[in-house]
Order: C-alpha cells, then structure tokens, then sequence
C-alpha cells in the first residue's frame, strides 16, 4: 500500500509551515524525515497522521483520499518521543489498550499482547508499570502498542532522542530489523543524521518547509544536491568554482555559481615544509582524526585514520581522492 503525497502545503495563518511537498512511500519501506528544528518535519508528520489539517494538495493512501478519513480511522500507529505511556496500565496493558477500544475479543487481546511482548523482548516485564521500566523498554512498549493494532502506517516523532547514546544505538537497530520482519511502511523523523543514514531506505531531507533532497543513505551522503544537504548531512568543505580550480576541478558547463562540496575523506593531506596549507587544529574522534587546513583563504576539512605525525602549525600539501567532490547548488 503506497502512501502518495502531491503538492502538499500546510499554513498557520500567513506562515507556510510546508511548501508544495511531493513524497511517496512505497509498501514496506522506512523513510527519514531528516532536517533541523522548524524545518517542518514534524509538521509534514502531523499531517500524515491526521492530526494537523493542510491547505492545498493532496494525500493518498491505496487509492484512499486521506483528506475525508479522520486520524482515528486511518489505522495509523504512532509513537512519539515522550512514549505517552498510561502511568497506571502495566506493559501489558497499555500494549493492549487500542484493542481494547475497539472491543476485540478478551482471549484475541490476550493472544496479541504476549505476540508482541516477546517481538520487543519484554516478557518478563508484562505486569510492571511505565515507572518501573527504563526509558529504553518503555519506549518499546510503546512501539508494541502502536503495532498491536497492525497499522496501514507506522509514524516514528523522534522516537529514541529523548535516550542515552548506548540506549539509542541498541534501539535504532532493534526498530530497523522489527520493522523489516514486519513490513510496515514506516515514516521516521528525526533531526539525527547518523539515525537516518543507518536505519533509513530513503532519507528525505527538509529546510523550510521544502524537500531539498529524497535519496538512499549513500546517495543522500555520496551525491548531495543542494548546499543544504551537503552541510547538514555529514562534514563539507564548500569551495567557490575559482577556489575549486586549485585543485584542478571545473564546473560543469552553465553552472559557475555551483559550489563544490568535498567530505574530509576526499582530501589527502601530508607534511611537506614548502607547501602553503597550514594545520589550523587536529581533533582525534577515536577512529580518525579531523584536521583543519588553512589553504589559499579557505579552510579545508581533511580526515587521516590514525593520529597525523604533525602538529597544529605544521606546513602540509593537500590534494584529492580520484573522483572527490560533487558540485551542488549554491
């Protein structure tokens, strides 16, 4: 079941909150929406779910118009940051609680609790209540209860930021392959760019209540089309067309305001007392180092895998990986 999304605008009053989105969602795929705070992301997810109106387009969902079926009615699993769990229901319980409300069957709620207790690994945990649970299994109930009604559509509000980085880690795994045995359409926002890169089959870039960008991890990362996305996601270096020709790089024809975007991966950097590149600072991030580069008026961002042999006030020459840097637009 395929979620189609045509030239979607969203208002409050004279602000445009979203502005002309096209996006589908095709059947079992998980998307990121990626972006900052107040990108609109949230929003775009609000709408999705029914709880927030929209202006002009429209929103399909197997040939059903979104825009006449209430949040209620769209069989939506939701789940937010905060986890919303009833504070007096047990795990069980509040996994149940949506069947309950549509009046399923005692032994069938039953039968659909102890399922999805042992899909989130939480068996021993059924008769405790949300304060007796750490954040990471409560958030797994509420992930239990949002699929206990088995969804058209699951819609994750940044669901692990409220987590300890170990915590959200182990969980970002755990949602991904769930998700993948289940094959749910799941739509994820999330202001994490690592998030989106390791769970995501599409990411969908936002800024101001635009896409600027729909692509995979790798494309998202290796191809970045706009400024925006090559700044957001990841580390650049963004070069004019006459800085780029330093290294030996042109534009392509017509597009000489385009700016060349390079990862720190794409720049080889070694010491060489005659060269006019000068270390501006080394930051050691475990794995590799990130060296600052003052060159020709620019700084320059460069990457080695293991602590540099030089120091902060060192001369080095820089050149590129074959095939380094994309042009994107300004």
């Amino acid at each position: 079941m395929t979620l189609d999304i045509r030239g979607l605008s969203k208002f409050y009053g004279t602000f445009q909150a979203l502005n002309e989105i096209d996006l589908s969602v095709g059947d079992s795929e998980f998307v990121c929406l990626l972006g900052p705070s107040g990108c609109g992301k949230t929003t775009l997810l609000r709408v999705i779910a029914g709880l927030e109106s929209f202006e002009t387009g429209e929103m399909m969902l197997g040939g059903r118009d979104l825009a006449t079926i209430g949040a209620r009615d769209r069989g939506f699993g939701i789940v937010f940051q905060s986890y919303s769990l009833f504070p007096q229901m047990t795990a069980a319980q509040n996994i149940g609680y949506g069947l309950k409300l549509r009046q399923r069957p005692r032994a069938e709620i039953s039968a659909r609790v102890e399922e999805l207790l042992a899909l989130v690994r939480l068996e021993q945990f059924a008769d405790r209540l949300p304060w007796q649970l750490s954040g990471g299994q409560q958030q797994r109930v509420a992930i239990a209860r949002a699929l206990a009604v088995q969804p058209a559509l699951l819609l994750l509000d940044e669901p692990l930021s409220a987590l300890d980085a170990r915590v959200r880690a182990g969980l970002r795994t755990e949602i991904r392959q769930m998700q993948k045995r289940l094959g749910i359409p799941t739509i994820m926002v999330t202001h994490d760019q690592e998030e989106a890169l390791t769970m995501a089959d599409r990411v969908v870039c936002m800024s101001a209540g635009r896409i600027e960008q729909i692509g995979s991890p790798a494309e998202i990362y290796a191809r970045p089309a706009t400024r925006f996305v090559a700044d957001f996601v990841g580390s650049s270096t963004l070069l004019s067309a006459a800085r780029a020709a330093g290294f030996g790089v042109t534009p392509p024809p017509g597009q000489g305001d385009s700016l060349f975007a390079l990862r720190p991966e794409d720049v080889l950097i070694r010491e060489d007392a005659a060269a006019a590149g000068r270390v501006r600072s080394i930051t050691f991030l475990g794995n590799v180092s990130r060296v600052e580069v003052d060159w020709q008026g620019e700084t320059i961002l460069a990457e080695t895998h293991r602590l540099p042999g030089f120091g902060e006030g060192a001369s080095v020459d820089l050149s590129l990986q074959p095939g380094a840097g994309v042009w994107v637009q300004p």
